[in-house]
């Protein structure tokens, strides 16, 4: 089911009534959800959508690792989710750092895939808890590139070895305490799903929970909040390729958001809308080349 028309406000003690209230959120709000009831009626997702899915998870990877640095030709991400040898005819050259941070954004896009409901189906999904939820995303995509005893878990008081730029982040104690806070705003809210996602994905990027991969992790948990929540129900959705076209934005309205005022988290939340409009037409695109045959074997 598609998420209903978003209301113009949320109840007056809603956790993020204040950022669904900020100038410009209810336009972004409305031209989020009309972009992906668009996208819905492709007629690839009467019979197709399992197909269409499966090759935005292989592009959504893709874009997520460029994002972290690790540029990988979507071929090569395709050959990885077929299980094949990734250095073999595809022209990417012995296997290395960035076929393995793209590995690990695709391990991430199956665990994603594994909580989505199927299309059509009736009510949401019961996710994990939050802080479960990161934690198998890290330990999927850290996997192979990461320490094992890094894997999934918070960072005590260590620096986060990634996404420079957006600020000091927390650790230990004060860490902890963020994630839970994020996890009860989470089951809390009754706000749009666009804003919900846009809130988890840049308060997982400012907080930087683990020594590094934060990134892959926070798109990946912001891109089943969007299927969960029901603006995306095709689970094809691919914001990642919008920001990996520009990353320099990306990351600077994440800086912004980052800040807590209300014209950065204000921006942030626009931007992404942005993002969900441009990913409903790079999904759109992948369901015209499922439909028409087009997709490299």
């Amino acid at each position: 089911m598609l998420e209903p028309a978003a209301p113009r406000s949320v109840a007056a003690d809603d956790p993020l009534a204040g950022v669904v209230a900020l100038p410009g959120v209810a336009d972004a709000v409305d031209a989020a959800r009309r972009a992906c009831e668009e996208l819905r009626w492709h007629e690839a997702y009467r019979r197709r959508w399992r197909e269409v899915r499966a090759e935005a998870g292989i592009r959504s990877a893709r874009a997520s690792a460029a994002l972290d640095g690790a540029r990988v030709p979507v071929d090569v991400v395709r050959v990885l989710a077929l299980g094949g040898d990734a250095t073999r005819g595809t022209g990417a050259g012995r296997a290395g750092p960035d076929v393995d941070v793209a590995m690990g954004a695709l391990r991430a896009a199956v665990e994603v895939e594994r909580h989505m409901p199927d299309l059509g189906a009736r009510g949401a999904p019961v996710l994990p808890p939050l802080g479960q939820l990161v934690a198998r995303m890290h330990a999927a995509a850290g996997r192979g590139w990461l320490p094992d005893d890094a894997l999934g878990r918070l960072r005590t008081d260590t620096a986060p070895q990634d996404l420079y730029g957006l600020g000091p982040a927390p650790d230990g104690a004060d860490l902890a305490g963020r994630i839970d806070l994020l996890a009860r705003v989470l089951a809390g809210t009754r706000a749009p799903a666009h804003v919900v996602a846009a809130v988890v994905h840049g308060e997982l990027l400012a907080l930087r929970p683990f020594a590094a991969g934060n990134g892959v992790v926070a798109r990946a948990v912001a891109r089943l909040v969007l299927t969960a929540r029901g603006l995306d129900p095709t689970g094809s959705l691919l914001p990642e390729v919008a920001w990996a076209e520009a990353p320099n934005a990306y990351l600077g309205a994440a800086a912004g958001f980052a800040t807590g005022t209300p014209e950065g988290v204000g921006a942030w939340v626009r931007a992404y809308a942005d993002a969900v409009v441009a990913g409903a037409q790079a999904a759109g695109e992948v369901a015209d080349a499922v439909v028409a045959g087009r997709l490299t074997r």
